[in-house]
């Protein structure tokens, strides 16, 4: 297969994909060295930022992905105007703010750093998959452990959880 083959391959696989995939389905799938496959992926992205169309593939999440181009935001948000159910509550983004900063927690400590009761808020994200149970915390009663997902990542366009800003940054950003 041609270089040009094996990059319409990858093109069509982020493009089926619709979420984040990851380098090694990719090795998998294409039958192709992890070397070669990153050469090829770093020249679609480029090609994709040098076009400067309505695609873009990104890597985020762990894996790579097929996105639309951020220039274009205000058309995909009057095309999604009927999606409101993934627009997330003020308690559902301090929740998984909580749930992102101290993971793996359990639902006592959350509640407590909130102050009420969030077991509404940790159903629906559990239902988004924004948060997922970890496994039980070896405590008597063993709790459930909370933790963010790679949708998680994907919905707030993270590579991983490193690219969170620091407490301190979120901080100064509210007293300035």
């Amino acid at each position: 297969m041609e270089a040009k083959e094996k990059k319409s391959l990858i093109e069509a696989l982020l493009f089926v994909s619709g979420e984040p995939v990851t380098l090694a389905a990719l090795k998998e799938i294409a039958e192709l060295p992890e070397t070669e496959l990153r050469e090829l992926l770093e020249e679609l992205m480029r090609e994709y930022r040098e076009k400067n169309g309505g695609m873009l593939i990104i890597e985020i999440a762990n894996g790579f992905q097929m996105v639309t181009n951020a220039y274009y935001a205000q058309w995909m948000k009057k095309l999604r105007s009927a999606g409101a159910s993934n627009k997330l509550s003020l308690p559902a983004l301090e929740t998984l703010a909580i749930i992102a900063y101290n993971q793996p927690i359990i639902k006592a400590e959350l509640e407590h750093i909130r102050g009420v009761n969030s077991d509404g808020v940790i159903k629906s994200l559990l239902d988004k998959r924004l948060i997922k149970i970890m496994g039980k915390k070896e405590v008597p009663g063993k709790p459930l452990l909370y933790g963010t997902t790679r949708e998680f990542l994907q919905y707030f366009g993270l590579k991983d959880l490193t690219e969170l800003p620091s407490i301190k940054e979120l901080t100064r950003e509210e007293a300035a």
